[in-house]
């Protein structure tokens, strides 16, 4: 009995466990090329869910875009639960820091990036990012990227940038 007992407090045990981490990481594949040559298509991502109080200035970060309705259609279809489609970018600025060149026309008047927002920009220049929706609300982050996960290779090892 003793030993049932063990095995159902360490069973329940990696079942709390594994809601935890999964609660805290997440996988993330990378669909687009805005971020090459650092990631390319395809890549998965490990990613620590986090808040901005966690990131720096060249963190990689997977976020949700800005909704920016460009019509009366858009804003209605918006409001349809669709899948969520998420971004890859690098953090250029935070609250505080001074709007970045390549961000400021979108950013219109602004010459610092306001609280609960930041500036992202992909490493590859023809990308979606802070350089055509200004500065991005923080409560659209995922989280920060850890590492990329690959296949295993003949050494078996997992790449790290």
């Amino acid at each position: 009995m003793i030993a049932l007992t063990s095995a159902l407090a360490v069973i329940a045990a990696i079942l709390v466990a594994t809601v935890f981490v999964r609660r805290r990481i997440v996988v993330v594949t990378v669909s687009g090329t805005s971020m090459t040559p650092t990631l390319q298509p395809g890549e998965k991502l490990l990613v620590r869910r986090c808040g901005i109080t966690a990131l720096k200035v060249g963190d990689i970060v997977v976020l949700e875009p800005p909704r920016v309705p460009v019509s009366h259609e858009v804003t209605i279809l918006s409001r349809l639960p669709t899948r969520t489609q998420w971004q890859v970018k690098r953090v250029a600025a935070l609250p505080g820091d001074p709007i970045p060149p390549p961000a400021q026309e979108a950013a219109g008047t602004l010459r610092t990036v306001p609280g609960g927002t930041l500036i992202v920009l992909g490493d590859n220049n023809a990308s979606n990012d802070s350089r055509l929706n200004g500065p991005y609300p923080a409560d659209r982050i995922l989280g920060i990227a850890l590492r990329k996960l690959e296949s295993r290779s003949c050494s078996g090892q997992d790449a790290r940038w």
